[in-house]
């Protein structure tokens, strides 16, 4: 298979994409929609943000699902629980190349074999993850991880200022 994703042009794309944007709800809608158009081999990718950013009726102990491409998914996911919920309890990037090897991993998707899940930050707190599902698997390389977290800083520049 053949993966080349010129990262260099997705970021570009990303940051033109969102320049003048600071509306959270649109910056993310706009980031997944991209990186579903942008990259090969991909079953869902998304957010799913922390209660502190969505309040209402949430606890800061859970992700709550926010804009996605991709089949329906988990509304809610508990911290440290499956693949986003740990990635965001160790606020750290994890690149699982075969989900169904991660202890507790959420099956949201039956057909995903394969997720990278990058948190995300506003004034130095975790606010929520990007998170990428594949149904190959090890879909996901070391030059992905980076090209996502990269993006996952654009984001964040435009979602910096209302948490």
């Amino acid at each position: 298979m053949n993966r080349n994703t010129d990262w260099k042009l997705v970021e570009s794309q990303l940051a033109s994409l969102l320049e003048g944007t600071d509306v959270w709800v649109s910056v993310l809608a706009n980031a997944s929609a991209l990186l579903a158009e942008e990259l090969e081999d991909l079953n869902w990718v998304g957010f799913y943000l922390t209660g502190r950013v969505v309040a209402r009726g949430v606890g800061v102990d859970e992700l709550v699902l926010g804009p996605f491409q991709g089949k329906i998914a988990c509304e809610r996911i508990a911290w440290g629980r499956g693949v986003c919920g740990s990635a965001l309890e160790r606020d750290e990037t994890l690149r699982v190349d075969d989900v169904h090897e991660f202890a507790g991993h959420i099956a949201c998707d039956s057909a995903s074999r394969s997720e990278i899940v990058v948190p995300l930050h506003v004034g130095g707190h975790v606010v929520g993850v990007l998170d990428v599902d594949s149904p190959i698997l090890a879909r996901f390389d070391a030059d992905d991880q980076t090209g996502l977290e990269a993006c996952a800083r654009i984001i964040e520049a435009h979602i910096g200022s209302d948490a």
